[in-house]
Parts: C-alpha cells; structure tokens; sequence
C-alpha cells in the first residue's frame, strides 16, 4: 500500500537519523515509538529505498540514508531561509544578511562595505558574528551565515573567493621595548624573545605563514601563549608577556601602551578575502555580491 510522503515524513527521518536511536527520536518528536516506526517504514516504502541498518537494537545509517541526510538538512537550511526572509517581507524588511569575519575585518573594511550596501539597500538587517576562520567555512557550507572575511589560504569546493586586500605583517612591542623603529634591523634581535601568536587554529595556513617569517629569519620562536583574539595579545604584549606579530591593519582601534613596526623588508603578506558558499539562495546575498565584484 502507497502513502503519501508528507514533509512531516522528513522531519522524521532527520530526527532518527540524527540520534540513531527510535525511542529518542520519539522522545524529541513527541509521538510513539511504534507510530514512528511505521512513518520511517512508510517513508522507506514510497521511496522504495532502505535508509536504516536495524539490528541488536542498534540504528545505523546505511549510504543512500546518509546521502539522503545530507542532502535534506542543507535544502531544509534553504526551505528555513526562505521563510525567514518572507515573514521579514511580511514586516516591511527586505531581507537580512548574516556575516561572520575575524576582528582585523572590523577595522575598517566592513564598516566602508555596510555603509555603501545601506546606501543602496537601507532596509536590510545585517547580523554580525566574529568568529574564525574554521568556524566560518564550516558556518558557510551549513548555511548559517551568507558571508565570511577570513584568512586562509584554500577554501573546500562550492566555496567562492574573492581576494579583498593583502597587507604587511607588523611586530608588536610593549611601549617601553628597547627597540623600536630607528633601532630595528631584523627579526632575529628578537630570538630570545617570548612570542604571542594567533592559535593555530584560528588559520592553519595563516599559522604556517607566519612560521615562514621565523624560518627566514633563521631561528624557531619561544611560543609562550596563543590566543584567537588580538586584544588578548595586546594586553600580554602590554604587560610585558611577550612580543607579537599581527596584520598590519590591527593597529588601528586600540589605545593600549604597545607600539607597531611593520615589517615592510619581508615578502609575506596576509591576504583577507570574502567568501560565500554558491548554494546559498538569499537574494540579499546576490544583492552584496554585486557590489563586491567591484572592489579591488
């Protein structure tokens, strides 16, 4: 006997598929176990496909149940979107555009970005999140924001890059270090030195660059701390914890006592680039990518 799939049917299987457990399942969905058991088994029916693996009373996806996992959350991310932006519609907003960056962004390039798209779309609500640059891809590919500012290197597939700005590195001292622009020769005056980094985790790649620096100099830094956040670094280097080095842009925006000297004789650079996943339907989304396009 066929049944009608209904999107009830769905929410169902995303529910088992999430907790492999039927009795969970249940639990969070607020029906019976066996009436549970009969809409998985209806679903896999009119499908004519098997998405579950039962047996000692274990629940395992098999691969079309996988695929199909898969594919459901990212078109019910889609189908969520949608709706989010027709009820804004509903209340006289144009839509809204969630962004994720990490804090050098902030200085400047997104506030001139959000000033320009307010200009021509005033009635979008934008969102901000610092997060970085692993959590953005991993928020862009589950659709849970529509544009990131990162720093990295390579991207997964379906991710698309647009290069904004590249700049020097600069070294942070506490204000009172001994050396200072007129005494600085190179790097290596500093190979005894603690030093306070960027975690590797906020880039791998941008970790491995910064390596690069080191290697050039000839001497392997004494990490003493590592932090995701440049104020952190700031107020160590501050309080003669150590010394940094950081995108030149973080210069601006703290009134702390630490001074900069950009490092203008080596030839890494950090880039910092937008990117979208090309999935991602909000039409808010293509109205910001236009005017991106044309940015240097």
């Amino acid at each position: 006997m066929r049944y009608q799939i209904e999107f009830r049917h769905f929410r169902y299987f995303l529910a088992v598929a999430e907790t492999l457990h039927f009795r969970k399942a249940a639990d969070i969905l607020f029906i019976s176990q066996p009436g549970l058991s009969r809409q998985i088994k209806q679903l896999e029916e009119n499908l004519g496909v098997k998405l579950f693996e039962r047996h000692n009373r274990k629940v395992k996806l098999t691969q079309v149940g996988l695929y199909l996992q898969r594919e459901i959350n990212t078109n019910f991310k889609q189908l969520e979107a949608i709706i989010n932006h027709a009820k804004l519609l509903n209340d006289g907003i144009d839509g809204n555009l969630r962004l994720g960056y990490v804090g050098s962004a902030m200085q400047q390039l997104i506030p001139d970005l959000l000033l320009k798209f307010k200009g021509t779309h005033p009635n979008i609500l934008i969102n901000l999140k610092e997060i970085d640059n692993k959590q953005q891809i991993e928020a862009l590919l589950n659709q849970n924001i529509d544009i990131g500012f990162i720093r990295q290197e390579r991207v997964p597939i379906g991710i698309n890059v647009k290069p904004i700005y590249e700049e020097t590195f600069s070294l942070v001292l506490p204000k009172n270090h001994k050396i200072n622009k007129t005494n600085f020769k190179s790097l290596s005056q500093f190979k005894n030195e603690h030093f306070i980094l960027f975690d590797a985790s906020y880039s791998e790649s941008y970790y491995e660059k910064i390596m690069q620096i080191f290697d050039d100099s000839g001497f392997s830094p004494i990490i003493s701390h590592s932090t995701i956040n440049a104020s952190s670094i700031y107020r160590l280097v501050e309080n003669n914890f150590g010394v940094s080095i950081v995108p030149t842009s973080l210069k601006y925006g703290f009134d702390l006592k630490i001074k900069f000297i950009e490092l203008v004789e080596i030839p890494q650079r950090t880039t910092l680039k937008i990117v979208w996943n090309n999935k991602n339907t909000n039409p808010v989304l293509k109205n910001f990518i236009e005017i991106i396009r044309f940015l240097n």
